[in-house]
């Protein structure tokens, strides 16, 4: 993985010098003043708990690095929400430079819907910035005796789940939940067993009690004191541990990583924009960037020394990704569309 870091660097060592030309001698095909304007602003869209990381720590350290570098004063503006909606609002036309999504399949829909003509997956680590495991959160000494998934499908089990129609949140959990009977029965016989993972997500969804918009949402919502368990992103459940919250923290011992792209909404850009966006962009795999994710309980992409440093991270026996069910573009129709929304939540 250092080599990934060393790559990384170099380009964007290699952006700095071609932002740096264009701010000071111009474009040839592009002469508005604004390229060489004392200030810019960048507008991220994102998924709502990438929020804390960006605001606290890496905008402004690009912007204090950028503004020493060139003397060019950068403003960030954000807007955080669940990663559906983000990805809507993206569509639906609002002024975006950046989004930092849930799920690639978001990105995907950006591409595929105009609001960008660049791939993701050009970026480094193919546009992935970070990941997290989903985890289960449960309320002090696990009253409910919560070890895995499937006790979470018990009479009496009282479950929070973010919505996986609104929330990137909720998809993973669910390919999570049904994907941990797959690696599961894989690792024990050599084939899955669909059937398995089908009636574990049909049981456990049986217990569900509310379906926030959002894991913000949710984790508000088990803040407050309902529910017995929450489904939900391993940093969430860290930061709730930061709060005082009283809870602990459950592993399952196989469960999904979540990857969450970045894109840039380079629809009507100009090339001096373009530039400025898609530096900031490739900054956020920068050794600086990556460690604040990692502050914030995001685990890095660019160095695992980097999660090894932080002793609060899970040690996942069995993780998977959205690899094992074919990416996404298989994922959504087959599991999110077919298996849980028209045999279980239509069906019941």
């Amino acid at each position: 993985m250092a080599s990934g870091r060393f790559i990384d660097r170099r380009v964007v060592s290699g952006s700095i010098l071609s932002l740096i030309l264009i701010l000071t001698i111009g474009s040839p095909g592009c002469r508005r003043s604004s390229f060489t304007a004392r200030e810019a602003t960048i507008t991220v869209y994102g998924f709502s708990v990438a929020q804390e990381p960006l605001r606290s720590e890496i905008f402004p350290a690009f912007e204090a690095e950028w503004e020493k570098k060139t003397g060019q004063k950068i403003t960030f503006e954000g807007s955080f929400a669940a990663s559906e909606i983000a990805t809507n609002q993206i569509l639906s036309g609002v002024e975006a430079d950046l989004a930092i999504l849930a799920i690639d399949r978001n990105a995907a829909r950006l591409l595929a819907g105009g609001a960008t003509r660049s791939d993701w997956r050009t970026l480094p680590n193919a546009g992935i910035v970070n990941r997290t495991p989903m985890v289960i959160v449960v309320r002090p000494g696990n009253p409910k005796k919560i070890r895995d998934y499937s006790d979470l499908a018990r009479s009496g089990v009282k479950l929070l789940h973010p919505d996986p129609i609104s929330s990137g949140a909720g998809q993973w959990a669910l390919l999570s939940i049904y994907g941990s009977e797959i690696v599961k029965s894989r690792r024990r016989t050599g084939r899955p067993d669909d059937a398995k993972a089908f009636e574990l997500l049909r049981s456990v969804w049986k217990n569900v009690i509310a379906t926030p918009g959002s894991a913000r949402e949710a984790r508000t919502q088990f803040e407050r004191g309902e529910g017995d368990a929450l489904v939900t992103y391993e940093l969430e459940a860290l930061q709730l541990q930061d709060k005082k919250i009283p809870c602990e923290i459950v592993a399952p011992p196989a469960t999904i990583l979540s990857e969450h792209p970045v894109v840039i909404i380079d629809h009507g850009m100009t090339p001096a924009k373009y530039a400025l966006v898609e530096l900031f962009a490739r900054y956020l795999w920068s050794e600086t960037a990556q460690r604040a994710w990692v502050k914030h309980y995001f685990r890095a992409v660019t160095d695992e020394d980097l999660n090894d440093q932080q002793p609060r991270f899970a040690r996942i026996a069995m993780p998977f990704t959205v690899a094992e069910f074919g990416g996404w573009e298989r994922a959504y129709p087959e599991i999110v569309e077919s298996v849980w929304k028209q045999r279980i939540l239509i069906a019941n």
